[in-house]
């Protein structure tokens, strides 16, 4: 059986050092611990590798890390993708926000009881500096497959 189900997330950024401003400020909050560059994927390479790729991983030693990560593309246009962060409580919701606020986050919505979701669904919205969506969220009765 499948011990994960999520590996990496790959997010596209205008501008790198603004990504990495923004990124350090909540991500490590978030379990993504390690930073790091990282040389560009061949199918990504630009002028300047190593330069335009940049990593925050979730773990480290001898286990797989599920990391999010961003390349820089001076054409990236955001869009309505919205990519989700799992925390465990409301009050870890409420203290990312916080950090998200003072990071700069646009477009911020909450956070705030979603009852149109699920029940006891609570979650805070925003937009990275680059106008990407993301959202961190708590969910108190989780959704369970049968």
């Amino acid at each position: 059986m499948k011990t994960r189900c999520f590996d990496h997330i790959d997010l596209r950024v205008r501008d790198m050092e603004i990504a990495k401003k923004f990124y350090r400020k909540f991500l490590p909050q978030l379990g993504f611990i390690h930073e790091r560059p990282e040389p560009a994927p061949a199918k990504l390479s630009s002028d300047q590798p190593g330069e335009d790729f940049h990593t925050f991983y979730s773990a480290g030693g001898d286990k797989p890390a599920e990391f999010f990560g961003f390349t820089q593309d001076k054409n990236h246009q955001p869009n309505g993708t919205r990519i989700a962060f799992w925390a465990d409580t409301r009050d870890e919701v409420d203290r990312i926000a916080k950090l998200v606020r003072e990071a700069g986050g646009k477009n911020l919505e909450g956070p705030e009881i979603c009852v149109d979701y699920s029940p006891g669904y609570y979650a805070f919205f925003f937009e990275d500096p680059e106008g990407n969506k993301l959202e961190v969220c708590c969910r108190e009765s989780p959704i369970i497959a049968q």
